[in-house]
C-alpha cells in the first residue's frame, strides 16, 4: 500500500523586541499568535531583540540585524513593527530570509513624539514597509491606514484580527457600588488622565474604578498619581498597575462597565474582552475603536474631551435600561468574534503560500 507523503516541514522566525511575555496587548497578539502557529504544526523560531525598540541602542540594532541576517532563505521572518519600523533600511535589503511585517499600529502615531520625530519615524516606516514582501495588520482600521498614509498596496496587507478567548465564568456578580474597570498600559496614549478628569464630574454618583496596567511611562505613571490626589479621588480610584490574568478575569467578572479614554487603537483586544464580559463600553471614537466596539454595545466620545466622557459614563450608571440594552448587544457581538486559530490560518497563509513570497 502506498504511504501518504509527509507534509513538508515549515518553519518561520517570529522576531518581537523585549519579553514576549510583557502583559500588553500588542504582546498578548503575538504571544497567542504564535501558540496558535504552532498548534497548527508550524514550527516557530522566536528572535528576541533588545527591549530598547522602537528607539533602538546601536547594540540592539546591531543584534537585531544579525539575527536576521543569520536566517536562512526558507525560513520567513514575521517582524513585529515594534522593531520592523525602527530597523535600518539598509539592513532590510541584504537579508536572505523572506519578511512579513507584523503592523499592530504605525509607529509615527505614538501620542508623545516631537513633530520631528514622528517625521522621521514616518519615513523609515514607509521604506522599511515597501521592502516587506507582505504585511500583516491586527484590523480593517490599519490596512486602510497604510493604504492611504504609507502608499502600501491592498493586495499586499492582509488582515488577522485578534482572536477571543471566550470567558470561563459564566455568571458575572457585580460589585456594589459599581465597579468602572479601565484596562491599558499606562502610557499618554491611553488617555487615563482624560478617564480621571471625567471621574471628577460624576463624584455625586455611587462608584468605585480601577486602573489595571503595565508602568509603561514612568513620567505618566507619577502624573497619573498626583492627577489622582489633586482631583480627591485617592479613595474612590485604584491605579493597580500590573496584575494576573486571574485577577483581571475577576474584576471583568465583578464589573459593572468598562472605560477607555484612548487617545488612539489600532484594534485594542481589551474592548473585546469587555464585550465578552457583558460590560456596556464607554470609549472615543478614534483609530479602530468604532470597528471593534459593536454598534449598540455602549457610548463614544470625541477624544480629549472629559465633560463628553462623563456624560457617557453617568448615562451608563444612572439609565439602567440602558445599561442592560448595552450589556446584552455586547455579549451578542461577542458571540460572533474569531478565535486564534482564526488568526492563525491568515498567517499561515501569508508565509507559506508560494505566491506570497517569491
Amino acid at each position: 500500500m502506498a504511504t501518504k507523503p509527509e507534509r513538508p516541514l515549515r518553519r518561520m522566525a517570529f522576531a518581537v523586541p523585549g519579553d514576549i511575555n510583557t502583559t500588553t496587548g500588542g504582546y498578548l497578539y503575538d504571544r497567542r499568535l504564535a501558540q496558535a502557529l504552532e498548534a497548527r504544526g508550524i514550527e516557530v523560531r522566536h528572535l528576541r531583540f533588545g527591549d530598547s525598540f522602537p528607539q533602538p541602542t546601536p547594540i540592539d540594532m546591531q543584534d537585531a540585524v544579525k539575527q536576521l541576517q543569520a536566517l536562512p532563505s526558507d525560513c520567513p521572518a514575521l517582524v513585529d513593527g515594534l522593531a520592523y519600523g525602527a530597523l535600518e533600511t539598509s539592513a532590510l535589503c541584504d537579508l536572505r530570509a523572506p519578511l512579513v511585517a507584523l503592523v499592530h499600529h504605525p509607529l509615527a502615531l505614538e501620542p508623545g513624539l516631537s513633530a520631528v520625530q514622528a517625521r522621521d519615524m514616518a519615513a523609515r516606516e514607509t521604506a522599511n514597509l515597501a521592502l516587506a514582501q507582505q504585511i500583516v495588520v491586527t484590523s480593517g482600521h490599519i490596512a486602510g491606514l497604510l493604504r492611504d498614509a504609507y502608499g502600501v498596496p491592498p493586495h499586499r496587507v492582509h488582515v488577522a484580527r485578534p482572536g477571543f478567548m471566550r470567558p470561563l465564568a459564566a455568571v458575572h456578580e457585580r460589585d456594589s457600588p459599581p465597579l468602572i474597570l479601565s484596562v491599558g498600559i499606562l502610557a499618554q496614549r491611553k488617555g487615563h488622565d482624560v478617564l480621571l478628569q471625567a471621574l471628577a464630574q460624576i463624584v455625586d454618583l455611587e462608584w468605585r474604578a480601577v486602573i489595571v496596567g503595565r508602568a509603561h511611562e514612568p513620567d505618566t505613571v507619577r502624573a497619573l498619581h498626583m492627577q489622582r490626589t489633586d482631583l480627591g479621588l485617592s479613595t474612590r480610584v485604584e491605579i493597580a498597575g500590573e496584575i494576573s490574568q486571574s485577577a483581571l478575569d475577576g474584576l471583568y467578572a465583578r464589573a459593572t462597565l468598562f472605560a477607555l479614554a484612548t487617545r488612539y487603537e489600532g484594534y485594542g483586544i481589551v474592548f473585546d474582552e469587555a464585550m465578552g464580559h457583558g460590560l456596556p463600553i464607554v470609549s472615543t471614537d478614534v483609530g479602530a475603536v468604532p470597528d471593534t466596539v459593536a454598534p449598540g454595545a455602549g457610548v463614544l466620545v470625541p477624544p480629549e474631551d472629559p465633560a463628553a466622557f462623563a456624560s457617557a459614563l453617568r448615562r451608563v450608571l444612572e439609565d439602567a435600561g440602558f445599561q442592560a440594552g448595552c450589556a446584552l448587544e455586547a455579549r451578542r457581538a461577542a458571540s460572533h468574534l474569531g478565535d486564534w486559530n482564526a488568526a492563525a490560518r491568515v498567517v499561515e497563509g501569508v508565509l507559506f503560500e508560494p505566491s506570497n513570497l517569491g
